[in-house]
């Protein structure tokens, strides 16, 4: 690797975190300097005190919340017995990510950049804040930044005297090559690393379990605008456990008839097997993907030929067009001029990158297969709170699931990956298999048995309080209070039967809301308001604790506003005191929230 050298650490939810990474990586390769690309939780924390320069790109996900993959480090960074010396000898700059429609907009990055500076390092810059909402996205922001960033970088660093600066238009070497197979190898067989029943250790990302589909059954009514289903797995022997509270992640796969069409432009044999071979000696092969691995493997399990394709992308294909005219639309499209069309043509209409390379036919079958790991990002687990209880259902795993579709302004409709490939999936036609493992959520039920819980659970936010609401009746807590939102009793009334019979039991107090059944529409927070005195008596005199869950959009704003006027007109609050009210129960957890966009 060339001299010399500096660090990028990432903390990514969606992967815009770690595209932005990855692109600070490719420019200083350009520069000719040394850049190691790390999420935040891989890389051991204690060695930051030798690190003499580290650019943070870190997004802030729901409520102000880090990533996951970088929560530990957020623990430890936030350690009170941290010396104010202790980055004394780091130069460093944050790049932060975020949704300006959010009240907590880039919340990670401020905290963070603050806190740098509390333990001795020295800012190169001011925090960047890119912003969703912005009609660029975050490049808006990102492109003048990046562009001090790297004058800061190289007055630091500068590169070795008789080495040029690579320029854009010529491809950076690909992180792999691919070496073909001749023929097939006689020993092992092509699968994924999972982990096996009776293994010691729990499926994890690198090793997921291969759990057994068991049902697959829809849960709306057939004339219900959306398909939503109630899935339920067989972790018999796979060594997961869980509590209420809990997400499973769950690693999808491509349809077949994608993988085919993407074989078919780029001209690749689906049944032609390789070995994957990093060029740098410090990068190693994904652990997802086999070796030997096949075309058809690669396609259909690793390559997220169904997401919408970053700038990157566009700057990489450009850079390996040879057709004049695509190349010319490439470079438009990944130029800092070209945004406001590239956006137009890719995300307002969510065009996908097989699409796209469908558009740019002579470019993608003149695509080299060494590069195909650096232009395509790999498919990435998707979260699903877990449905229901161990002590209700030993040895199962259920999860609701609304299976996404909806149409834009192109001819075909726009289809989730990983719902659309669970809703195809029928255990009834034969053995289904499906890569997931468990980790924890943000929600923590309180273990005292005498705590009453309020939930508020809109449409499919509604599934983690089942599991709650299983485990503490199986645990002798009777004092759950479900509000629970939907647009028509016979339609989208998930789990109505079970609701009922835990009424009947005194175990549960549950209070509906019927969007669409009267002229005017009611939701949760309607029923809330309505409920205020109850609501009040048992979050001040009983201790209650109050969660949230669902569709991140307006909903957690609504029933925050809406408990708001509660600790005001029920409560006798001043507004100033019903915020650190509010604050309060935030603060000591007894009110938690997991809210998806």
């Amino acid at each position: 690797m060339p001299n010399p050298q500096f660090l990028v650490l990432f903390g990514s939810q969606t992967g815009t975190a770690q595209d932005v990474s990855e692109r600070l990586g490719r420019e200083a390769r350009r520069r000719r300097l040394g850049c190691r690309v790390q999420a935040l939780d891989s890389y051991p924390v204690v060695n930051l005190i030798n690190e003499p320069l580290v650019i943070f790109v870190c997004a802030t996900t729901g409520q102000g919340d880090p990533p996951d993959n970088m929560k530990n480090f957020w623990r430890f960074i936030f350690r009170k017995n941290l010396p104010t010396t202790a980055l004394c000898q780091m130069e460093f700059a944050v790049l932060g990510l975020g949704d300006s429609s959010y009240t907590k907009f880039n919340f990670v990055a401020k905290k963070l950049h603050r806190r740098l500076l509390q333990l001795g390092g020295s800012a190169l810059l001011p925090v960047c804040l890119g912003d969703d909402q912005h009609e660029l996205g975050p490049d808006a922001a990102v492109d003048p930044w990046l562009r001090d960033l790297w004058d800061r970088v190289l007055s630091l660093l500068p590169p070795p005297p008789d080495l040029a600066e690579i320029p854009p238009g010529v491809p950076l070497p690909s992180k792999f090559t691919l070496l073909f197979l001749q023929e097939a190898p006689r020993m092992g067989s092509e699968g994924q690393r999972v982990a096996h029943p009776g293994s010691q250790e729990p499926p994890s990302e690198s090793k997921p379990f291969l759990a057994p589909m068991i049902s697959n059954q829809r849960v709306t009514g057939p004339s219900h605008f959306q398909d939503v289903r109630l899935i339920e797995f067989d972790i018999s022997g796979s060594g997961i456990s869980f509590a209420a509270g809990d997400v499973v992640l769950i690693q999808p796969s491509n349809s077949a008839a994608h993988v085919q069409q993407f074989c078919q432009v780029l001209g690749l044999d689906p049944d032609q097997l390789f070995t994957l071979q990093p060029r740098e000696p410090d990068v190693s092969c994904p652990t997802r993907l086999p070796q030997p691995c096949s075309m058809r493997h690669l396609v259909s399990h690793y390559l997220d030929i169904a997401s919408v394709p970053r700038r990157s992308f566009f700057e990489l294909l450009a850079c390996l067009s040879l057709h004049e005219l695509e190349r010319e639309k490439l470079l438009e499209f990944s130029s800092a001029q070209g945004q406001e069309e590239l956006f137009e043509y890719c995300n307002r209409p969510r065009r996908t990158i097989l699409e796209v390379l469908c558009d740019f036919p002579h470019t993608a079958a003149a695509i080299p297969p060494d590069y195909l790991l650096d232009l395509i990002p790999a498919i990435r687990p998707r979260a699903f709170s877990i449905a229901s209880s161990m002590l209700a259902h030993p040895s199962r795993l259920q999860i609701l699931v609304a299976v996404v579709q909806f149409q834009t302004r192109l001819k075909e409709p726009r289809r989730g990956l990983c719902s659309s490939w669970l809703a195809s999936l029928d255990p009834g036609q034969g053995p289904v298999r499906v890569p997931l493992w468990v980790r924890p959520g943000s929600l923590a039920f309180p273990e005292t048995p005498d705590t009453p819980v309020i939930m508020v659970g809109p449409g499919t936010g509604v599934a983690p309080f089942r599991a709650a609401i299983q485990e503490r009746v199986a645990q002798g807590q009777t004092r759950n209070f479900l509000f629970f939102g939907c647009r028509w009793r016979d339609q989208d009334f998930y789990w109505e039967a079970e609701w009922q019979e835990l009424e009947m039991r005194d175990c549960l107090t549950l209070v509906p809301a019927f969007s669409r059944e009267q002229e005017q529409k009611v939701y949760v927070q309607h029923r809330l308001r309505e409920l205020g005195s109850l609501v009040w008596e048992l979050l001040d005199r009983q201790g209650a604790y109050f969660y949230l869950a669902g569709n991140a959009k307006s909903m957690p704003a609504d029933v925050s506003e809406a408990l708001m006027s509660i600790f005001q007109e029920d409560g006798g609050l001043c507004s100033p005191d019903a915020a650190a009210y509010l604050a309060r129960l935030q603060r000591t957890q007894r009110f938690q929230t997991e809210t998806w966009a």
